[in-house]
């Protein structure tokens, strides 16, 4: 199953509805930082509401930045998506040793923490970044992330997230969907929604057991006339290059690139999102400073 999102929306008009397989962004993010079981259920889950909004952004250069600070041993939790859906992130502490709530179901609220925040920054190209925070609810990202749509935008969302990890620590489903409430929509459209999200249960149970993004989507919503709208493929994708450390050297300033020169001789700076490692030598240096 390849990783893509799914857009829909009923034939009434009153429900919108996003969906995504992402079991192969997972693992490469899972391999890049050598994440443990619940670090890889915590990233994966907010990689992939991250890959949903930006997606839903549909402004060419536009990027959404989701975090998650909730004073858990996880750290701070990121990801960043471009406007098609392709994300990258990390998580703080990414060797968290296992937590569980019962044996077998990892406790990803507790390892986040709850009493933090979740901030949705939306760079839609303008002078000035959208940014909404709200207290995080439980830590376990999806019912944040609705309890974000509710508080921030106004919009009643159903959020499901979910990612399956084997017993070799590789992911084996990984997927989620945002369904949201358009003006106009009733209380009996509100009922079936949670109809539909009680029969379905766990995403990523209903992944292993062979749904993909439109047969979750259609499952959720068994009680409507869906139309699809799009399907397209999304990734783990990273932009780092070494064009854009060496811009980040040149922003220090002669001051701090003098200092780095005279203390330390070379500089070695690591992407925080692939993990990549560029190294510049004295002489590379002495360069940059050079041409300032």
């Amino acid at each position: 199953m390849r990783d893509e999102i799914v857009r829909a929306i009923t034939a009434d008009g009153f429900v919108k509805a996003s969906a995504i397989t992402g079991r192969d962004l997972v693992e490469r993010a899972r391999n890049i930082h050598t994440l443990l079981p619940v670090a890889t259920a915590a990233l994966g889950r907010t990689l992939m509401a991250a890959s949903m909004m930006g997606d839903d952004l549909k402004m060419d250069g536009s990027s959404l930045t989701l975090q998650i600070k909730g004073g858990g041993p996880l750290g701070t939790v990121l990801a960043v998506s471009d406007d098609e859906g392709n994300v990258r992130g990390y998580v703080q502490n990414p060797h968290v040793e296992l937590m569980e709530k019962v044996p077998g179901k990892l406790d990803v609220g507790r390892a986040v923490g709850e009493a933090g925040s979740l901030t949705v920054i939306k760079d839609l190209g303008m002078k000035e970044p959208y940014v909404g925070t709200i207290g995080l609810l439980s830590g376990e990202i999806a019912d944040d992330i609705a309890a974000y749509f509710v508080e921030s935008e106004q919009i009643p969302t159903a959020c499901a997230l979910g990612v399956l990890v084997g017993v070799d620590q590789s992911v084996t489903s990984a997927g989620g969907y945002l369904i949201q409430l358009l003006p106009g929509a009733g209380e009996e459209i509100i009922s079936k929604i949670e109809a539909g999200v009680a029969r379905v249960g766990s995403v990523s149970h209903a992944l292993e057991g062979g749904l993909d993004g439109e047969g979750l989507l259609r499952a959720v919503l068994s009680d409507f006339q869906l139309e699809i709208l799009e399907k397209h493929p999304v990734e783990y994708r990273c932009y780092c290059s070494r064009e854009r450390v060496t811009r980040a050297l040149i922003s220090m300033g002669r001051e701090e690139l003098s200092s780095l020169i005279e203390e330390q001789g070379q500089a070695e700076l690591t992407c925080q999102f692939c993990d990549k490692v560029y190294r510049y030598s004295k002489k590379e240096l002495e360069a940059l400073l050079a041409g300032m």
